[in-house]
């Protein structure tokens, strides 16, 4: 299961801050936490800042990269902020993420296949974002035609089918699952990813539905996921989960948890 970090995100009131005032020891705190919890990839976040976001996103991966070696997933909807960092990211990036908007497909194309980028792709079009299981898998399989003919190899891609807060959406983690399921049945060695977060939203004990959905999203095949590593419940349930659906051969990924004291 790949495990993307989130907690570098500028959404979070005490991230923007730290970046706003270079609090660079206080965002390297936050690396060397993510890193020592299991994190593969850190996804970084400055969009908040709008017309200020590439001075800070840039700002923000020097900060990160001086901290660690782990790959960097960027997280922009702009591709001009992703042209102007890209040349400063160390190792082979992720990019979170294109969707099937004509203009910035284009350009966030180019700019993966330029940088050897993995790509995130989200299920929406131009007329949004996609709410039934059936939405979700036919424009994902557009998202897969589109993207694999430009040259991304199907294992650089993660197709995240975008799963709403259950507050506003009772049937959304329903129709993910199911949307899930399908689309790694159905394109082999793409890959499939969700940010947890979203899907509590609102709740009380958002940390009980994370567990509870990532559980249900591996069953389906679920092989990556954005989420915040240093929760010691939600590492455990992603490791039980692991062992369950076959993918912890002889255990071991289970037991080093274990061993290391991060199962709860």
């Amino acid at each position: 299961m790949l495990i993307i970090a989130d907690r570098i995100d500028a959404t979070r009131r005490y991230i923007a801050q730290a970046i706003a005032s270079r609090n660079r020891e206080f965002i390297q705190s936050e690396v060397h936490d993510q890193a020592a919890s299991g994190a593969d990839y850190l996804n970084l976040s400055a969009a908040i800042f709008g017309r200020n976001e590439t001075v800070h996103l840039r700002w923000l991966i020097d900060a990160v990269q001086e901290a660690t070696d782990l790959p960097l997933c960027l997280d922009s909807r702009d591709p001009a902020v992703l042209r102007e960092v890209l040349p400063y990211v160390k190792h082979r990036p992720m990019i979170n993420a294109v969707t099937l908007e004509k203009g910035r497909m284009e350009a966030i194309l180019s700019l993966a296949i330029d940088y050897q980028a993995k790509l995130i792709a989200s299920c929406q079009d131009v007329n949004g974002p996609a709410e039934t299981a059936d939405a979700k898998v036919e424009i994902a399989a557009r998202l897969i035609e589109t993207i694999t003919a430009a040259g991304i190899q199907p294992g650089g891609l993660y197709i995240d089918p975008l799963v709403y807060s259950l507050s506003t959406n009772q049937q959304s983690a329903k129709a993910t699952l199911e949307a899930i399921g399908r689309i790694m049945v159905s394109y082999k060695g793409v890959h499939t990813i969700c940010c947890l977060s979203t899907v509590s939203y609102g709740l009380p004990v958002r940390s009980l539905i994370h567990r509870t959905f990532l559980a249900a999203a591996m069953d389906r095949g679920l092989d990556s996921a954005i989420i915040d590593p240093t929760d010691r419940q939600l590492f455990a349930t992603l490791k039980a989960g692991e062992l369950i659906t076959g993918r912890d051969e002889s255990c071991l990924g289970y037991i080093v948890a274990y061993r290391k004291g991060r199962l709860e």
